[in-house]
């Protein structure tokens, strides 16, 4: 199998160039830069106008990026995943929710995406970025909302909403279960069917710690991510995009060197007990390829007093992209019931 390498270094040529599909962060470029300069700043309770982005102030001295996209009487804040991703891989949605009468809302949290980058990693907590939805709900002029969590975006809407369930209308909890011990053992269970040659020579540089090393990211890239993050080849430009912007410092922090070592913060998350607390009618939805185990995700569902569940059977982690028709039919359904 060593032999093939040469074969799954040419498969997608971005994630080669820049290391591993989940765990390779860059800086911006200058224009995107230039856009961040000229973007005004959101004052509390001001409306955005449709298909605009602007710079929300949070916490007193930050700014964190949303674009409006639709106009309609659904709204709908997207919380993306990571941690440390970026809204990008959400630009499907544009296909779908408008033509569907519902408003959406892009967000890049701090430290991601077009959003203030600060070097403080104790900013990097899923009690800071609850808070912080809060503070872009207010300035957006949100009520009677849907919030929207995708994998580590639901993780903080299912915090947002034990916390602040006054202005919810709904929730979508997507492609994460309640609890990182869950994901964590289920990813190795996914881990057990590398083979054993692959698994050898993914050991070897775990024991020395070269998490970074080029072939070890290509190993994960190969055997986890192109099989249960997307299924989709080549990827979507935007999914490459995500992808190649990741805050390095978020996901560290608070996940750990990639899928397989949860040793951040997040490790002991577990909510399990308290989902009956959450009156909201939610929505999960899982995927036959996912990372998370969709059994969890539907058990997830039944523990939530007015929960629904989705699956998606050609989907993975990402079944918004290789699951499309699916994932949006159920996902409108559930909105505009």
């Amino acid at each position: 199998m060593v032999t093939t390498m040469t074969t799954l270094l040419n498969r997608r040529t971005l994630l080669q160039l820049s290391g591993s599909a989940l765990l390779t962060a860059c800086s911006r470029s200058k224009p995107e830069e230039d856009v961040l300069a000229d973007l005004p700043v959101i004052p509390k309770h001001d409306r955005i106008a449709p298909d605009s982005s602007g710079m929300i102030q949070i916490d007193g001295k930050y700014k964190v990026w949303t674009k409006k996209i639709g106009d309609g009487a659904i709204k709908v804040l997207t919380l993306h995943g990571g941690p440390g991703s970026t809204h990008a891989y959400l630009e499907c949605f544009e296909k779908f929710l408008p033509q569907a009468g519902i408003e959406f809302y892009y967000y890049d949290q701090l430290g991601c995406g077009f959003s203030d980058k600060p070097e403080d990693t104790s900013l990097w907590t899923l009690d800071r970025f609850r808070d912080e939805v809060e503070q872009v709900r207010g300035a957006l002029g949100l009520e009677n909302f849907i919030l929207y969590g995708h994998a580590f975006g639901a993780m903080i809407a299912i915090e947002y909403a034990l916390k602040y369930p006054m202005t919810l209308r709904k929730l979508v909890l997507s492609n994460m279960t309640a609890s990182t011990l869950d994901c964590d053992t289920y990813m190795h269970q996914l881990r057990g069917t590398i083979a054993p040659a692959i698994l050898a020579k993914m050991q070897q540089f775990e024991d020395s710690g070269r998490y970074q090393d080029p072939d070890y990211e290509t190993l994960i890239e190969q055997f986890l991510y192109t099989k249960n993050r997307c299924r989709l080849d080549p990827l979507p430009e935007p999914v490459q995009r995500a992808f190649t912007l990741l805050s390095r410092p978020v996901y560290n922090t608070m996940h750990g060197p990639n899928e397989f070592l949860f040793t951040g913060n997040l490790k002991n998350w577990d909510r399990w007990t308290d989902l009956m607390r959450i009156q909201v009618p939610t929505l999960t939805i899982g995927s036959r390829w996912d990372e998370m185990d969709p059994t969890e995700i539907e058990k997830e569902a039944h523990k939530l007093p007015h929960g629904r569940y989705a699956f998606c059977a050609n989907g993975s982690h990402l079944c918004m992209w290789d699951d499309q028709q699916s994932y949006f039919d159920q996902l409108i359904r559930f909105l505009k019931a």
